[in-house]
């Protein structure tokens, strides 16, 4: 598994722009991340997860432009919008009801979009570095832990991953919340 230092930031990127696939430290764990928009690589994704496609992933990104193309915004009142960005950057996942721009496969089975704009440095400067958000999903095998360090991504990944930013997790003990940006109903807590 080739690893990225963070000041090569740019060379992960290029892989992903390429069709790989790279794992990169989250708010609390190692994600799995590729071009949302490159069908093979998101295939390939979910392969390494060995998970249904079904289920769909969120996107990470480093600005709220980054992702506000993927929500369909008529469907969002102002006031909603307004909380959503009062909380961004930061380790709040927020679903949306989503726009034509979303890829069918990134969303799954799901009606809408789960989308975080993160503060945690590594991502954003992974999104900043792409251009564009990531697909983020837990770098572990479907019913497996989320790797939380770089020897349990060798072990569980090996060289099917195309790489793996080797920069350090934002300190939080599990996965960010994920809310219904409509209801406020938490989804996973």
């Amino acid at each position: 598994m080739r690893r990225f230092v963070p000041a090569n930031v740019d060379a992960a990127a290029e892989v992903m722009r390429r069709g790989g696939v790279i794992a990169y430290p989250t708010e609390a764990v190692f994600g799995l991340g590729c071009d949302p928009h490159n069908r093979d690589a998101f295939e390939r994704l979910f392969a390494l997860k060995e998970r249904p496609a079904t289920q769909g992933v969120l996107l990470i990104a480093a600005s709220f432009e980054q992702v506000e193309q993927y929500i369909d915004r008529d469907a969002v009142p102002p006031a909603v919008l307004d909380q959503v960005l009062a909380s961004w950057p930061g380790p709040n996942t927020w679903v949306f009801p989503r726009s034509a721009a979303v890829p069918d496969w990134v969303a799954g089975a799901h009606a809408g979009i789960a989308l975080r704009v993160t503060a945690h440095e590594p991502a954003a400067a992974l999104c900043h570095a792409f251009g564009a958000p990531l697909v983020s999903t837990s770098a572990n095998p479907h019913g497996q832990p989320p790797a939380r360090d770089l020897a349990t991504l060798e072990r569980y990944f090996g060289e099917r991953l195309d790489g793996a930013l080797d920069a350090p997790l934002g300190g939080l003990d599990r996965p960010t919340i994920i809310r219904d940006a409509l209801s406020g109903a938490m989804i996973r807590a």
